[in-house]
């Protein structure tokens, strides 16, 4: 016990020693402390939990929670651009599957990258925003983590959301029914669509609220991370209190695919051909519809977080 309780205060002063990051300040983050005790007694659990240099699993100090179709991806790749940063390659889905929450914490820090001390470890699973049990689960592993969600347009997600789906299908060689087929029923527009109840953004963030104040999570404007991404992660990183280390430089606008790209150490790379697809072409009035349906939710999110964002 003597040794593991050693490994966590050294961790813990590891930690304060690099700007980069938040100081762990009693009564300030008494997550953080519980956090660092809970992966130093998970790490014994983990076979080869640690490597040779040092490295090894944390459990995230920081989640991107969603949106489904909101940039997710985008806002991920960028982020690790920041040389403190580890992020897990793929979604972990950890609190929203049974399956997987089933299995514990130890699953969980055995899904994380191995990092250095001084690196923030960060998973993005963007189901997790829409998921009611969600918010308080990762309450429960740590009341002081920091939230990233980011959001688009309510109109243009759920247009992007039916878009991944179609093409999924078609992948497949299995037909798909056109978007107007989910969007309409009976002349009116579809409510039970589980597109459109994603983009009640209101809704799901009372959710969080009830567990999280508002400074813990750091909205992202969607539309604006792809117009002209450099800004919006200035404010990340000052969120998560890194150091400026991604500047403007690391993003260039690819005019084949329409959308921005990054340049890391001269290795430039793109998103995924999946990502930036051409939505289907919708009837102007059903989007006016979509766009009205919307309103009343859209300034609702509005009030609840204290600030609006330039949608339909």
């Amino acid at each position: 016990m003597a040794p593991l309780l050693l490994g966590a205060v050294m961790l813990v002063a590891q930690l304060q020693l690099v700007p980069s990051r938040p100081a762990v300040v009693p009564g300030n983050e008494p997550g953080q402390l519980e956090l660092v005790r809970k992966a130093a007694t998970l790490q014994e659990e983990i076979p080869d939990g640690a490597a040779p240099n040092g490295s090894a699993q944390q459990l995230p100090q920081t989640i991107i929670i969603g949106v489904r179709k909101g940039g997710t991806r985008a806002l991920l790749e960028m982020l690790s651009l920041h040389p403190d940063v580890a992020a897990a390659e793929n979604e972990v889905h950890f609190f929203d599957w049974e399956e997987h929450y089933s299995q514990g914490l130890g699953w969980y820090l055995s899904q994380m990258p191995f990092s250095a001390p001084h690196q923030l470890t960060v998973e993005k699973t963007p189901a997790y925003f829409t998921s009611p049990k969600v918010p308080e689960r990762v309450h429960g592993m740590n009341p002081a983590i920091r939230l990233l969600l980011i959001l688009r347009d309510p109109s243009e997600r759920v247009l992007s959301d039916y878009t991944q789906v179609f093409y999924n299908h078609v992948q497949k060689r299995k037909p798909y029914p056109s978007i107007e087929e989910f969007l309409v029923r009976d002349g009116r527009l579809n409510v039970d669509y589980k597109a459109l109840n994603r983009s009640l953004y209101h809704l799901h963030m009372e959710n969080w609220l009830r567990f999280f104040p508002l400074r813990r999570i750091h909205i992202v404007d969607g539309d604006r991370l792809i117009r002209d991404p450099f800004p919006e992660i200035q404010k990340v990183e000052r969120f998560l209190r890194l150091s400026p280390q991604i500047n403007a430089s690391n993003f260039y606008f690819n005019k084949t695919k329409g959308f921005y790209c990054l340049r890391d150490g001269g290795r430039d790379r793109c998103l995924h051909e999946s990502k930036g697809r051409a939505h289907p072409q919708v009837d102007p009035r059903l989007l006016n519809k979509l766009h009205e349906y919307f309103h009343e939710p859209n300034k609702k999110f509005f009030e609840l977080v204290g600030r609006t964002f330039d949608w339909h």
